[in-house]
């Protein structure tokens, strides 16, 4: 197959000591977006190497925030022969089975109005089904034992403060060691959607912390920038295990971020009817939370600004590519809106997203435009063809001497 496009021109020099990030946004039960995406991605990968073969073999670091915390888990967590609890092409069954018991809709005539009437005394789902599904699924696998690096932003509601939970943190910071389990369960507590999530963690030492975690997309729903930033810090310690950037070398961060789709321009809010809303049209309206959605997006969007600037400003911004959707309509905008039907929306506009141009935001009007690039199912061909090549060269016992050497 011919290229025409000029992502993922790696210099030779920086071949073998790539910085591999997989982010990955919140976003409910959109997540089955990028579950589509990432199950073309392993496919491509097993086609080149092996049936074995597992996202968590190529990435350096793993990042999600909500329900892209919980895929990150998914592909990170060890079972018992020490490889990936889940495949990719799996999480497309699970969402498909799981989420309409974690948002139960309501059937009746009077469901709507249930809702409204509970959004004043609590959050619209209990997170009974959520969490027990989770703590069955992660068991008891701890931050650090995750087959490759993660990062999982969430916000502690009560010091006010942003928690990042980091496979590079937790060496300094024992006291964030805690259960997968409980740092997806935090994550994904978005507010008036879930409860909150307490819980306490203690140390190697006996100390005890205690957290109080609502969703990671109050800190950053689009995680890619935080995931860059942990690497980054990390070099910047002389960690053994990262090459240090040395000049020429800039263009050793590779990103492939995922969203999980937005509404389509001008679709949900207008500032004719936002202009009579009080606290309760903010929280509520039409079934959605018009506050949660636009916080959201502007989130994921500023992260998307900042990231190609910082690309930008290393002259390798075709090391990123950024996969989104915001052209969804209706119900599929929604976080929550859990029917069969809905769900299988999903998954055909995470099918057609491959198929469509890479992408990005033109910034003066918020809308994704074709850059040329060839289409998006391209892109992950290419990138499937150059993270093999990256895994074959780090498997060679020469590249394994040099990294030993460098850590003595």
């Amino acid at each position: 197959m011919e290229y025409t496009s000029q992502l993922f021109q790696i210099q030779e020099c920086v071949s073998g000591k790539l910085i591999r990030i997989l982010s990955i946004d919140g976003g409910g039960i959109r997540g089955i977006i990028p579950g589509v995406i990432l199950a073309f991605l392993e496919s491509r990968l097993q086609m080149l190497d092996s049936e074995e073969a597992r996202l968590a073999d190529y990435f350096d670091v793993i990042a999600g925030t909500s329900t892209g915390g919980l895929v990150t888990a998914m592909l990170t967590a060890p079972n018992e022969d020490n490889r990936p609890m889940f495949a990719a092409k799996d999480i497309k069954a699970f969402y498909l089975d799981e989420c309409p018991k974690i948002f139960p809709q309501q059937s009746h005539a009077l469901g709507h109005a249930a809702k409204v009437i509970k959004s004043f005394s609590g959050p619209k789902y209990d997170g009974i089904y959520l969490h027990s599904l989770i703590k069955e699924k992660l068991g008891d696998v701890k931050l650090h034992e995750t087959l490759t690096d993660v990062v999982i932003p969430t916000f502690d509601i009560k010091s006010l403060q942003p928690v990042i939970f980091s496979s590079y943190e937790v060496k300094n910071e024992p006291s964030l060691d805690a259960s997968l389990s409980d740092i997806c369960i935090g994550t994904s507590a978005a507010p008036t959607y879930l409860p909150a999530h307490y819980f306490e963690n203690k140390d190697s030492e006996g100390r005890i912390r205690e957290f109080n975690l609502i969703d990671g997309g109050v800190a950053a729903n689009n995680p890619t920038l935080v995931a860059i930033n942990q690497v980054t810090k990390e070099i910047t310690r002389g960690s053994s295990e990262i090459f240090p950037l040395k000049p020429k070398e800039d263009g050793r961060f590779l990103v492939l971020s995922l969203g999980t789709g937005s509404a389509k321009a001008e679709e949900k809010y207008d500032a004719e009817g936002a202009a009579k809303w009080g606290v309760l049209g903010w929280l509520l309206n039409g079934g959605s939370t018009p506050l949660f959605d636009v916080f959201n997006r502007a989130s994921s969007d500023m992260v998307d600004f900042h990231t190609t600037t910082f690309f930008q400003a290393l002259h390798s911004q075709n090391n990123y590519l950024r996969i989104q959707d915001d052209t969804l309509t209706g119900a599929m905008s929604s976080v929550d809106v859990a029917t069969k039907e809905n769900l299988e929306d999903l998954v055909k506009a995470g099918e057609k997203l491959l198929k469509k141009p890479v992408s990005r935001v033109n910034w003066e009007t918020g809308i994704y435009e074709p850059s040329n690039q060839g289409t998006n199912e391209e892109a992950l061909i290419r990138l499937a063809e150059l993270l093999s090549k990256e895994k074959r060269l780090r498997d060679a016992p020469s590249h394994q001497q040099s990294s030993t050497s460098l850590s003595l």
